[in-house]
């Protein structure tokens, strides 16, 4: 079968062999102390359910909100509640949230239970399982995935797509996923089926991850619902418009999102989520985290608790081999640099990566040569150069005209700059500022 792919992107060093070559190892000991985010999705945050002093179990709910959009979270850890109180978090600012000391019993909350009845639940009945365990997409744009699952009035679905392709370099945890537990992507994956209600569902995978196609295929055999899509290797291979293009070859809108072509995306970690969430009952308090670069002693893929701090995770890795020059959470491309390690794992954290200087060498950028390599590699068909010059001259009317807020920040122009401009930082300025303006139209 011929990969496919999408018009534009990158081809950057992937350096994923360090971790990908390794089984996933489960974090143990678990960490003594877990730091719970009340907001760690895209949506309202949550109100604790919980106060200083309470003992809680594992999967345990212990946040929750009346809001429409939003994703309860629960304790991963039992002990007692330490404090609820704003701390760090991988994005720069601080969150309220809910921190919980070990009794080292890991006690189950009497709520997570296997369920006998998996076989007869209907669309409503999985959602509504799917929300009260919390799942937000697990490829890093934490999305609520009830929300996604359910179509807007007039719309419908007819494709649902599982994202395999875990283009950013370094990164190799679904790689993992998809290699060492494939029945549970696809019972996820025919969940979602069910969910949506549609009869068609792909998997993409890109093609450097043979081993991931033949077991995804295996787990799939004898269901002519589910079909495994090879895809070229090519950064942002696992953007969802980009794959919907690659698979389909139907265009999301501008302004549109997935439903809009009637397909909803999904990542295979939250596929496998879905499964566990649904069948053992047990709601998202783990994750796998791929813990990479040249200054980390011991690369792997580790199954670790929501909550547990950076530093624990290093230290579990052996700690560094070299002081970093930057530490990541999430890809190179499109992960947040971050100014301390005293910050917890949450539900989107992908990867931590501890880069050295040769890795993260600073450069200053230079005055634009014009010569169109940011446009060539636009996956999204954009003008990168001159949003960002109507960015940093101010002028956010004219980046809204050419179309700024469909850039998905993917940083591929970035990247393929020969001057290094700071082409991704000045159209996310451009954005803020445009949504900006459209909230004070609104309030007035």
């Amino acid at each position: 079968m011929i990969a496919k792919t999408f018009r534009g992107g990158i081809h950057a060093h992937y350096n994923k062999e360090a971790a990908a070559a390794k089984p996933t190892r489960k974090m143990l000991p678990p960490p003594a102390r877990v730091v719970i985010p009340l907001h760690q999705h895209t949506g309202a945050p949550c109100d604790p359910l919980v106060k200083v002093g309470d003992e809680v179990k594992v999967g345990q709910k212990i946040g929750d909100s009346s809001a429409r959009l939003t994703a309860p979270v629960h304790a991963s850890l039992s002990g007692k509640v330490v404090a609820i109180s704003p701390q760090p978090q991988s994005g720069g600012r601080d969150v309220v949230s809910i921190v919980i000391e070990s009794d080292s019993k890991e006690a189950l909350d009497e709520h997570v239970e296997p369920r006998r009845d998996a076989d007869d639940l209907s669309a409503d009945e999985i959602r509504a399982i799917v929300r009260e365990a919390g799942i937000v997409g697990l490829g890093g744009a934490a999305f609520p995935t009830y929300f996604k699952l359910t179509p807007p009035p007039g719309k419908s679905f007819d494709t649902v797509i599982l994202n395999g392709a875990e283009c950013e370099p370094y990164l190799s945890a679904d790689h993992r996923l998809m290699v060492e537990r494939p029945g549970d992507v696809i019972d996820g994956a025919r969940l979602l089926l069910r969910a949506t209600g549609v009869e068609r569902a792909y998997v993409g995978i890109e093609e450097n991850k043979p081993d991931a196609i033949e077991a995804i295929a295996k787990a799939a055999d004898g269901d002519g619902r589910i079909s495994v899509v090879p895809l070229r290797v090519k950064y942002p291979q696992g953007a969802e418009k980009q794959l919907i293009w690659a698979i389909l070859r139907r265009e999301v809108p501008s302004g549109g999102l997935p439903v809009d072509v009637g397909a909803v995306v999904s990542n295979v970690g939250t596929a496998a989520a879905v499964k566990d969430a649904v069948f053992s009952g047990m709601p998202l308090v783990e994750r796998v985290v791929t813990v990479a670069g040249s200054c980390i002693r011991e690369p792997q893929n580790l199954l670790v608790k929501v909550g547990t701090l950076v530093t624990d995770l290093i230290e579990a890795c052996g700690g560094y081999s070299a002081p970093p020059s930057k530490v990541i959470i999430g890809g190179p491309m499109m992960g947040v640099a971050q100014f301390t390690t005293d910050i917890p794992v949450t539900k989107g954290t992908s990867g931590v990566l501890l880069l050295g200087r040769d890795e993260a060498a600073p450069t200053e950028p230079m005055p634009c040569v014009r010569c169109g390599k940011c446009v060539e590699a636009c996956s999204m068909r954009l003008m990168p150069l001159w949003i960002a010059n109507y960015a940093e001259a101010g002028r956010f009317d004219d980046a809204e005209r050419v179309n700024a807020l469909d850039c998905i920040e993917c940083g591929c122009c970035s990247f393929i700059c020969p001057s290094r401009r700071r082409l991704v930082q000045s159209v996310r300025l451009a954005k803020f500022e445009i949504m900006a303006k459209r909230r004070r139209a609104q309030a007035k």
